[in-house]
């Protein structure tokens, strides 16, 4: 019997590994184990070298921040398990794949990274076109809900009424640490080390599910026609996506169709006069699910 272990499961990605692993994404015949700060309610276990050592979980998916992950999961892999971490401590790893399923999964591995919300979706609706016309630039501007700060949030300014372009800290180069998350990790899933990536991130009124606006470059020549043929391609192979594009009716990727859904919605599809061979493009996502507790989940059943 596989012993499952959720690190964080009082926190609300760890919440919803526990609410899906017990549901739609149950491992048959698997023991799961919650771990939290301290003993708890639903038989939460605290959280400390010897009750892991204890349980000894064959897979434990993380979801606590970087200075837990930074401290627990080394014990996962010596121990022989594998470690899912949601944080974004081991993703730019060079030992350590970063793994949104549908493009990139990996052979078996003791660590094994979940990517920022933001870049899982907006990757998914990239992978599709970069293998038909080649990824040459890309610009991103993401629109991130509340529900991506915690259970807890604390803003720089009101977040009601308004529009914040600060998550997370700003570095030296005037961009914050979440727009080089998704520039840096778009390049490593995609294998594409030198590609040229900038990013705007910003949190907006919105409960849940997060929306970013993509002006993607590509070698070859591209239509809106066939990006969009492409993207029906992926919708009918599984690949994570659905397409919702028709203006005429008023159809387009917005939360409120993606709230509670594992699919990233694509739709906006244009070619943009802006740029050669450019693609301009919208992507919503529900971040806590597919931008978080779902993809670790995929991960899991994948290698099992």
């Amino acid at each position: 019997m596989k012993r499952i272990a959720v690190i964080g499961a009082g926190g609300m990605v760890g919440q919803k590994v526990t609410e899906l692993l017990r549901g739609t994404y149950r491992v048959s015949g698997a023991e799961l184990f919650l771990f939290e700060r301290n003993d708890g309610p639903d038989g939460r276990i605290g959280l400390s070298e010897e009750s892991l050592r204890r349980i000894k979980p064959d897979f434990a998916i993380f979801a606590a921040g970087g200075e837990v992950s930074a401290k627990y999961v080394p014990i996962i892999a010596e121990m022989g398990g594998t470690a899912i971490d949601n944080s974004s401590h081991f993703r730019m790893d060079s030992n350590v794949p970063l793994v949104i399923p549908e493009i990139n999964m990996c052979a078996p591995h003791n660590i094994i990274a979940n990517p920022n919300c933001s870049t899982i979706q907006s990757v998914l609706a990239l992978a599709p076109l970069h293998e038909k016309f080649g990824l040459k630039r890309v610009s991103f501007t993401t629109y991130q809900a509340i529900s991506g700060a915690g259970k807890n949030p604390n803003f720089v300014h009101p977040i009601l009424n308004n529009a914040i372009p600060h998550i997370d800290v700003f570095k030296d180069d005037g961009y914050t640490r979440e727009e080089h998350k998704m520039m840096d990790e778009t390049r490593k899933i995609l294998g594409l080390p030198e590609l040229p990536v900038t990013a705007t991130c910003v949190r907006v009124p919105i409960e849940n599910c997060h929306s970013v606006s993509i002006l993607a470059e590509f070698e070859k020549p591209v239509t809106a026609l066939g990006a969009w043929l492409s993207l029906k391609d992926a919708q009918a192979r599984n690949r994570g996506i659905i397409v919702v594009d028709d203006t005429s009716a008023n159809l387009y990727p917005m939360p409120i169709l993606a709230d509670g859904r594992d699919e990233v919605f694509v739709g906006r599809i244009r070619k943009s006069p802006a740029h050669e061979n450019a693609i301009e493009l919208f992507c919503v996502a529900d971040n806590i699910r597919k931008g978080a507790a779902t993809n670790a989940i995929q991960i899991l059943h994948a290698l099992l």
